[in-house]
């Protein structure tokens, strides 16, 4: 079963359970994705929806922060929820551990020694964490080793 088709049955399930929440939000995320399957014209394999998701996430986990630095508990706990729910769908994250070595190994394998590289290394090592690291700490790591 692809990732469409496990929102689809998931959305399903939550209107037959009556969860409102669990059903809006999937329902946020279905529409993402066929916002995207419109401007492409046509249906989008696992790697699209897996960037969908990701995407999604990443602008709650931002609005996140803007909501707990306003102290708007409301809204930061209702989000964090989401969050959870959307989680669901991505694959098991990689640990700070794991990211390290992947980076370390991609340092190595293009051979980037200075900051100036940084580019040539991030293109050579998103795809490989595609989905279950965040951007943000991957870069981070980046920079680290190659100060």
């Amino acid at each position: 079963m692809n990732l469409s088709e496990q929102l689809n049955d998931d959305m399903k399930e939550a209107m037959k359970s009556r969860d409102k929440f669990k059903l809006s939000t999937i329902r946020m995320v279905r529409a993402a994705i066929k916002n995207q399957e419109i401007d492409l014209k046509r249906t989008l394999d696992d790697n699209e929806v897996l960037d969908i998701l990701s995407r999604e996430i990443k602008q709650r986990k931002d609005s996140l922060q803007e909501f707990i630095k306003a102290g708007r508990e409301d809204l930061a706990t209702s989000l964090a929820a989401e969050i959870d729910i959307i989680s669901v769908y991505l694959p098991e994250q990689l640990s700070e551990e794991e990211i390290k070595v992947i980076v370390q190994q991609t340092i190595q394998e293009t051979g980037a020694s200075s900051k100036a590289e940084i580019g040539k290394v991030m293109s050579a090592l998103m795809p490989k964490v595609k989905g279950r690291a965040d951007g943000k700490l991957v870069n981070r790591f980046v920079q680290q080793f190659l100060q």
